[in-house]
């Protein structure tokens, strides 16, 4: 794709444009996804859908970062950004959907990191990949979820009968952030 048809996709997508591609069914579906989950280990899901990337990032493609490495360094920054690195376990992690490159990252904080190594993170990427390519991104999005999750269950069981019973705030949002 060239540089400047790139360019004005970025330009052209908003916030208004996700919550309308995802919508709103599925954005719901998505939170209570997340939120049944969360009730089987002590880990923390954070679903991140961006329709652009900012024109900082968008600038770093155009002199010569591969668009991966963009798209990996903003689900970076917004890790950070969504305090997704600062649950009281370490072990939250990011679900980050861009929708203009129809990319997906993960990001896990360090408890998380310790347990699975880059090669299934990479994986689940790539088994969800060909759903957000065919903009298929409910169906991405839920297959991220579950394998995040069944990492999360071997890795931070609840030791309770539900993590939202047992006393552990839960400390991110369950519904979508839509950027």
């Amino acid at each position: 794709m060239s540089a400047l048809a790139r360019l004005f996709r970025h330009l052209w997508l908003d916030a208004g444009d996700a919550r309308r591609i995802v919508g709103p069914d599925t954005l719901q579906r998505l939170e209570v996804r997340v939120r049944d989950s969360e009730r089987q280990h002590t880990g923390e899901i954070c679903v991140c859908v961006e329709a652009s990337l900012p024109l900082s990032y968008l600038w770093r493609h155009l002199r010569g970062a591969p668009i991966a490495t963009v798209v990996r360094e903003r689900a970076v920054t917004l890790f950070g950004k969504l305090r997704v690195w600062d649950t009281e376990l370490n072990n939250g992690v990011l679900i980050y959907l861009q929708l203009a490159e129809h990319r997906i990252e993960i990001v896990a904080d360090r408890a998380v990191a310790r347990t699975v190594s880059e090669d299934e993170w990479r994986r689940m990427i790539d088994e969800a990949t060909p759903d957000f390519r065919a903009g298929r991104y409910a169906a991405g999005l839920e297959r991220t979820i579950d394998a995040v999750d069944a990492v999360l269950r071997m890795a931070f069981p609840s030791t309770e009968a539900g993590a939202e019973g047992s006393g552990r705030a839960n400390q991110l949002p369950n519904q979508p952030v839509v950027r």
